[in-house]
């Protein structure tokens, strides 16, 4: 069983390089807007949204760790100024590790005029409705570096199966392939 975390901010491609490494591998692909549009039209952006969304990912997690898939690609955006996203990263993780899974992580990171721009993709507009107010998008993306640290820093993540891909100028097929090789998956 292979666990790939894929991470970054906002629009940083997160969802179509999974959705790239998924075609190229035998993985399955839960991109975090998944549950989100689920569960976001009757709920909003509320914290009932949030908790039911973390506990459909977890009971997700549980059945596809103990499944006889070959594993699964998970977006996440980790905020690493919150406990509680290293508190929920650990959580995911042992899922998987319980069950004698591997565990990759990919970050991304790409500038912010790249990210704006893939905000307004028709990919992401199609798969992810909450974004489709394209300016109301834009604004929290934008707000969102003012408090939220969406990168790590310099030797932060110590984990053995790390990587971390600057993709502003590189395809999501380029990224997803880099990523197969590096992990052999």
């Amino acid at each position: 069983m292979r666990f790939v975390l894929v991470f970054g901010p906002q629009a940083v491609g997160k969802m179509t390089v999974g959705q790239e490494l998924a075609k190229i591998t035998e993985l399955k692909l839960l991109h975090n807007h998944m549950t989100i549009e689920l569960l976001q039209p009757f709920f909003g952006f509320s914290s009932e949204m949030w908790r039911l969304s973390s506990l459909f990912r977890e009971e997700i997690f549980k059945a596809v760790s103990k499944s006889d898939l070959p594993g699964m690609i998970f977006t996440f955006v980790w905020a690493f100024n919150k406990k509680e996203d290293w508190e929920d990263v650990d959580k995911i993780c042992s899922i998987f590790e319980s069950n004698d899974g591997e565990v990759y992580f990919v970050e991304l990171e790409a500038e912010l005029e790249e990210r704006i721009k893939r905000n307004k993709t028709p990919n992401r507009l199609e798969h992810k409705p909450s974004k489709r107010d394209v300016e109301q998008s834009e604004l929290r993306l934008i707000a969102s570096l003012e408090k939220l640290r969406l990168n790590s820093l310099e030797g932060e993540i110590k984990k053995k199966n790390y990587i971390k891909i600057n993709n502003t100028n590189l395809s999501a097929e380029e990224v997803a392939k880099r990523i197969k090789n590096e992990f052999q998956l």
